[in-house]
């Protein structure tokens, strides 16, 4: 950890000078600039000190920024085979977050599991084919470039009508298990 970067960056978000910091802490401009450079390593008392200037606490000042995956390949995509459809989860950790993306490809005249009324919401787009949407007691028949949206609080699964294959994304929030 660059101690001097994080108390330099801390310092302009306050719109700070070194000499103003140094004020504050009973400290010369001289040392907060070589602090800051990380050409000198403070005592524990000395940041305490500092970090109370900065308003940050010790555990506020350590703690790492997490690392968050944006981009997710091919390769990392989860997929299984359910006979009459191939699941492939877009984001390997989409269920420990707010959103579940999945791309489905459906084999002809086969259909998803049904899937019990539960909290949240559902949307998909179709990319190819045509395949009903049974929601409740609706039958709503999709084709290529149509896109659905609802709430999950009814049973809902999808069945290919079309001649091949279909695709479609389907994104639920949060994620069902």
């Amino acid at each position: 950890m660059e101690i001097g970067k994080k108390i330099k960056e801390r310092r302009n978000f306050l719109d700070l000078t070194q000499e103003e910091l140094a004020n504050r802490c009973e400290l010369t401009k001289g040392y907060i600039s070589q602090l800051e450079n990380d050409k000198t390593d403070p005592s524990i008392e000395t940041l305490k000190i500092i970090l109370d200037a900065l308003g940050m606490s010790f555990a506020n000042f350590f703690k790492e920024e997490e690392h968050k995956q944006i981009k997710f390949t091919e390769e990392e995509q989860l997929d299984k085979d359910f006979g009459d459809y191939v699941q492939s989860w877009l984001v390997p950790s989409s269920q420990s977050l707010s959103m579940e993306p999945i791309y489905l490809k459906i084999k002809k005249d086969g259909k998803t599991v049904i899937d019990l009324p539960h909290s949240g919401e559902e949307f998909g787009y179709v990319i190819s084919g045509e395949i009903i949407l049974h929601y409740g007691d609706d039958i709503i028949k999709l084709s290529k470039g149509e896109s659905f949206y609802f709430k999950a609080d009814k049973q809902h699964y999808i069945s290919n009508i079309g001649d091949g294959e279909a695709t479609l994304i389907w994104v639920s929030c949060p994620p069902n298990f």
